[in-house]
């Protein structure tokens, strides 16, 4: 649930803070006075884009803030799977805008915008001013069927997406592996040519590694030599530090006798000597084993281009060279065995195929039994919209190939009005009724929905009367189960809210700013009064305000 929004410097915005409580919580106010303001600070902060010029004049940043309490295990898993620590349950999203960039964060993590957004898609359905427009486009009618019926469809259109995949690769494969005898001669010259050039190379695994550190040894060995030699002389005992400590270890001998502590020093100095006496002549056997074979150096260059050459080739390591090698291969016998392996692909195809189609025919099943349920609910949650003679249901073709969603290609259909035939929904209905059908879809889609916080941005436009009492009453059933957030400019709506927001804007030195005031039972009875008498309020109206807010506080009791 969003428990409360804390806004600053955004858009008419300077600062507001604001709690949210369960059922519905309604927000109404004057037109311009930033409502919208208010929901597109939450579409911010979960990801959607937001111009930079809706920072607030004068400043140079805009923070929103949400926070919610959490109990969904699927948000709680996937937090816990992105790593963002929680605590009772205690969730708040961030995001700062600045004009070079915006940073979002989750309980204080830095996060991706997609994380956000896949966040935000759990936590809260948004219905905007326009949305119920995507109800025009045909192919949002089969997501909305497949997500009412996603209980019974997820594992099926699971093993359709994979059945989908294994088909669509074998059927490429099969397209590329036809081909014209000539060209099989050719590719198999080529790959013959290609494994032997790899095979006579006597590859061994980290030969590189090997040959690669010897020429570099050989290549540098004056370098070696000279160094070594300068070592040997510095550490030796002909002028050296060999010799040097000998002189010291027989100083120090020469006067033990009259100080045990010298006795200590002279027994770590025998040790140094002992040290650089052995490394000396492990350094002087190492000179005498340093050569450069001018030949042995021709061979190690000779390989180590042979190696390289293979690499450029065929793969930037050993290990890819050998991959390629089997590929090779493999083509290679494909194409020895064409005849074969052309009738094995062709059978593959078919079994594929015909998998494909088998879980097609499932899920067009189960579609269209689902799609008698919710044209069903959907019908009756019209009904309740005041569509007193509506008819709703499906048309369902068959597209001329497979997708990864299918074979089905659906659309809602609609009757409004007694005696007319069902229509596609894009040909019949108008904005105001576009805006009842998406409410009545979102109320059967609710209870289905794990998502507890849905908000509507002027869910009411283009009804009235009768049909906006009976949107409000739709409004509290949904608001049983679940937070419901609703900008309103109709009375018969306002008055059902369980918690009532006014947003106001008003001068603040040279700039406006918007503000928000949460009404008690009185103030909201003022409030709708406004609503319904503009601007002078006379005491009739606040009478019909207050029966409005009674008869509305009665139905939500007798449910």
């Amino acid at each position: 649930m969003l428990t409360g929004i804390h806004v600053k410097n955004l858009a008419l915005i300077d600062e507001i803070e604001v709690d949210f409580s369960p059922h519905l919580n309604i927000l109404t106010g004057e037109t311009g006075a930033g409502k919208s303001i208010v929901i597109g600070s939450v579409n911010a902060a979960l990801g959607r884009k937001i111009s930079k010029d809706m920072i607030r004049k004068g400043t140079d940043s805009a923070l929103v803030e949400l926070f919610f309490d959490v109990s969904d295990p699927h948000v709680l898993d996937y937090l816990q799977e992105i790593e963002v620590p929680v605590e009772d349950g205690q969730v708040i999203v961030s995001r700062r805008i600045t004009p070079s960039r915006s940073v979002s964060r989750i309980n204080g993590e830095i996060v991706s915008a997609q994380t956000i957004k896949n966040l935000g898609e759990m936590l809260v359905d948004i219905h905007g001013q326009h949305e119920h427009q995507s109800l025009l486009h045909k192919h949002n009618h089969l997501e909305i069927l497949d997500y009412f019926s996603k209980k019974v469809l997820k594992d099926k259109k699971e093993r359709l997406a994979k059945a989908y995949d294994v088909y669509t690769a074998l059927k490429k494969e099969l397209a590329q592996a036809v081909t014209d005898e000539e060209q099989r001669r050719r590719d198999i010259s080529f790959l013959e040519f290609e494994i032997n050039e790899i095979d006579s190379a006597h590859l061994s695994d980290g030969e590189d590694e090997e040959l690669a550190a010897l020429y570099r040894k050989m290549s540098n060995s004056r370098q070696i030599m000279e160094g070594i030699s300068t070592a040997y002389r510095l550490t030796g005992y002909d002028d050296g530090a060999g010799d040097a400590t000998g002189r010291a270890l027989r100083e120090l001998s020469a006067v033990e006798a009259y100080d045990e502590t010298i006795g200590n020093l002279r027994g770590q100095l025998e040790d140094i000597d002992n040290l650089i006496n052995d490394f000396n002549r492990e350094l002087s056997g190492y000179m005498s084993e340093l050569s450069f074979d001018g030949e042995q150096f021709a061979e190690v260059e000779q390989r180590l281009d042979l190696i390289n050459g293979l690499k450029a080739k065929y793969g930037a390591t050993l290990a890819d060279i050998a991959a390629y090698r089997q590929r090779s291969e493999e083509k290679l016998d494909k194409l020895k065995h064409y005849d074969v392996y052309l009738d094995t692909l062709k059978k593959r195809q078919k079994q594929a195929l015909d998998e494909l189609s088998a879980i097609s025919a499932e899920v067009s099943k189960i579609r269209r039994s689902q799609g008698d349920v919710l044209a069903g609910e959907i019908t009756q949650a019209l009904k309740d919209l005041n569509f007193l003679d509506v008819r709703f249901g499906w048309q369902f073709d068959t597209l001329p190939d497979f997708t990864k969603n299918g074979i089905d290609d659906a659309q809602f259909m609609i009757s409004t009005n007694p005696g007319e035939d069902m229509k596609p929904l894009t040909a019949v209905a108008s904005g105001g009724e576009l805006s009842r059908i998406m409410l009545a879809i979102k109320s059967v889609l609710a209870d289905v929905d794990a998502i507890e916080t849905l908000i509507f941005d002027e869910i009411d436009t283009g009804i009235s009367g009768r049909t906006a009492q009976k949107v409000s009453e739709k409004l509290a059933v949904i608001a049983r189960k679940h937070q419901v957030l609703c900008i309103t400019h109709l009375p018969q709506i306002a008055a059902m809210a369980d918690n009532h927001y006014r947003i106001e804007k008003e001068p603040k030195g040279a700039l406006t700013t918007t503000h928000i005031t949460p009404l008690n039972e009185e103030m909201m009875v003022e409030e709708i009064a406004r609503l319904l008498g503009g601007v002078q309020i006379t005491d009739t109206v606040l009478e019909n305000a207050r029966e409005m807010k009674a008869l509305a506080n009665k139905l939500k009791v007798d449910g």
